[in-house]
């Protein structure tokens, strides 16, 4: 065990555990274990308490919003990258073109990224889609992101990441960041498009969309399935009638899966539009 560490029982794991799945419908298995330690330790150390049962105890009676917060978000795990899975990137930029050629009138376009993280994702779909379409610039065309991670959305807010991040990348699609000093920055017209927002997924939704696409990918895998199917479900009710899903590549819809059709490697299409057409 490291220095700074404490024990932690099986009562007491048992109580972070119901916790975490009450206020941010997180599901942690025994593998997570020694990633509580770790993480919740620094925190009990800091509030310089004896225990992890008087840590919840804690939370439980005296804790700030901001403890609570804190308590969330060393729970999170944020691991994401620029064009992650870019087959779904393909499909956007294929779904783009047809919505642009279907609306010479209405140039709205307005895309979610549900648990952005550190802002890879929703900055991806920016500049991808401005770097494909550059007359998007004179539409209302918006990406909202969401996390229930306040520490990552100030990150992803900055637009300011390490150059090692375009490892990987072509030299076409790391052309837009703007680099100096070892560090790489998203460029203004893609950091206009992108309002990040704290959001928790099984809370209430306070935006009314609809969104012609909603991307949350590597999220539902921290959800139990009745609270997966539960947030699939309420996508489906947030999308435009044409508009499509995008999961992870280990994720499937569950019992949410009602008002969708899978249409590609994990994408789906509202069954909306699908129904419309029947009739």
């Amino acid at each position: 065990m490291e220095q700074g560490e404490f024990s932690l029982s099986e009562r007491e794991f048992a109580r972070i555990k119901a916790r975490v799945y009450a206020v941010a419908g997180i599901s942690l298995s025994e593998a997570k274990r020694t990633l509580v330690v770790s993480r919740l330790s620094k925190i009990v150390r800091a509030l310089q308490l004896p225990s992890f049962d008087a840590y919840v105890d804690y939370l439980e009676r005296n804790g700030s919003a901001q403890d609570g917060q804190d308590f969330v978000n060393a729970l999170t795990t944020n691991l994401t990258r620029f064009y992650r899975e870019d087959h779904h990137f393909e499909h956007l930029r294929s779904y783009v073109a047809t919505l642009m050629a279907e609306r010479p009138r209405d140039n709205r376009l307005r895309i979610w990224s549900a648990g952005c993280s550190t802002g890879q994702e929703p900055y991806t779909i920016g500049m991808d889609l401005l770097s494909a379409f550059p007359e998007l610039k004179r539409w209302d065309f918006k990406i909202l992101a969401t996390d229930i991670d306040t520490a990552v959305l100030a990150k992803a807010a900055g637009g300011v990441y390490p150059d090692s991040e375009l490892n990987g990348l072509s030299a076409e699609r790391a052309r837009p960041f703007e680099r100096g000093g070892g560090t790489i920055r998203i460029p203004a017209a893609v950091r206009d498009l992108v309002s990040f927002k704290p959001l928790n997924l099984i809370g209430p939704w306070p935006m009314k969309g609809p969104f012609d696409a909603i991307f949350c990918r590597n999220v539902a895998i921290y959800f139990d399935k009745p609270t997966q199917g539960e947030m699939f479900g309420r996508f489906a009710k947030m999308l435009a009638p044409e508009g499509f899903l995008y999961i992870g590549h280990s994720e499937n819809l569950g019992s949410g899966g009602e008002g969708f059709r899978l249409v590609g490697k994990t994408i789906y299409q509202s069954r909306e539009k699908l129904n419309k057409r029947a009739a």
